[in-house]
């Protein structure tokens, strides 16, 4: 059974596959019924959500089936029941799960039991959707993925840091992270990322410099400087001596990627931090068409993981 977990659980052969069939299915938002019935689609949420709750519940009507949202909050899963459980009886209702949860475990533990593709809609350690989405915007953009040079700068130790690595490698970018020296990606991912480069011919590199990781890049990212859990570290990650204010992401900081460089940021956006209300409000910014292109980037990914199950029998 195939899942979608971390980044690099597709080839790059697939990735492609997968961006291919999300412009198709952009152009035509009906073109494909796999969950035509309608079939149920499992859609958890253990954390806020708005565009992937969405994105999610529309791509699913639209490709025939009916989304089940389940609050994660009234399941308790992996509390009042485990993981295990919650899977087995998932397995005999639904034709896939897609879950929005904390730790990569949990996941990792429902695909195991779930004898049915389990899609990762963000966790601790990735958020592989998104990545798919901002591929394809890029691709739209700039008319192709291998050779650009894509630069993300904030917290580099997050989760859209560590995606951004496993996809951008995949996708064959030369993929550059920075951010503060106590705010640094996992190196296992940083390893991993790397392996994946020297066969795609992109690269991976992490940096403390936010002006050295900017220069000369084709595609310039942010994320919020305070991901869901973190509130209690607001005063820390916001305040005037905050040590991500080297990276907002604003006109002098973009001043020295490339001149037709695009700027993306997965929302929700704090203009005035990780990001200036100029850069994300300017012609730059192609924020809006990363937002739209979850939808068809997960239908894609869903119709491909649903290929594959078919084929599994």
């Amino acid at each position: 059974m195939r899942h979608f977990l971390r980044d690099d659980d597709l080839t790059p052969a697939e990735q492609s596959a997968v961006l291919d069939r999300a412009a198709a299915l952009k152009a035509d938002r009906f073109a494909e019924r796999p969950l035509e019935g309608p079939q149920g689609v499992a859609i958890i949420f253990d954390k806020p959500t708005l565009r992937t709750q969405l994105s999610f519940s529309v791509g699913v009507a639209e490709l025939g089936g009916f989304p089940m949202v389940v609050d994660g909050n009234l399941a308790q899963i992996g509390t009042r029941e485990s993981i295990a459980d919650v899977a087995r009886v998932l397995r005999r209702q639904v034709s896939a799960v897609v879950w929005r949860t904390y730790g990569q475990d949990r996941i990792e533990d429902m695909a195991q039991y779930a004898g049915v593709p389990v899609v990762n809609a963000l966790t601790d350690d990735f958020h592989p959707c998104q990545i798919l989405a901002d591929l394809l915007t890029v691709r739209e953009h700039k008319g192709r993925l291998p050779g650009l040079t894509m630069t993300y700068v904030g917290d580099a130790a997050n989760n859209m840091a560590h995606s951004y690595l496993l996809g951008g490698a995949t996708a064959g970018l030369h993929v550059r992270v920075a951010g503060p020296a106590t705010h640094q990606p996992d190196p296992r991912i940083v390893q991993r990322a790397a392996e994946i480069a020297s066969q795609t011919g992109g690269s991976a590199t992490v940096l403390d410099d936010a002006v050295e990781a900017v220069a000369g890049a084709d595609v310039v990212i942010t994320d919020t400087w305070m991901s869901m859990g973190q509130e209690q570290e607001a005063a820390e990650r916001k305040g005037a001596s905050s040590p991500f204010a080297p990276f907002a992401v604003d006109q002098e900081l973009l001043a020295h990627a490339t001149d037709d460089a695009i700027v993306l940021h997965c929302l929700p956006a704090y203009r005035g931090f990780e990001i200036s209300a100029e850069v994300i409000d300017g012609p730059r910014s192609v924020v809006w068409d990363e937002a739209e292109n979850r939808l068809h980037a997960q239908k894609a990914l869903l119709a491909f993981l649903l290929d594959r199950a078919r084929d599994d029998g």
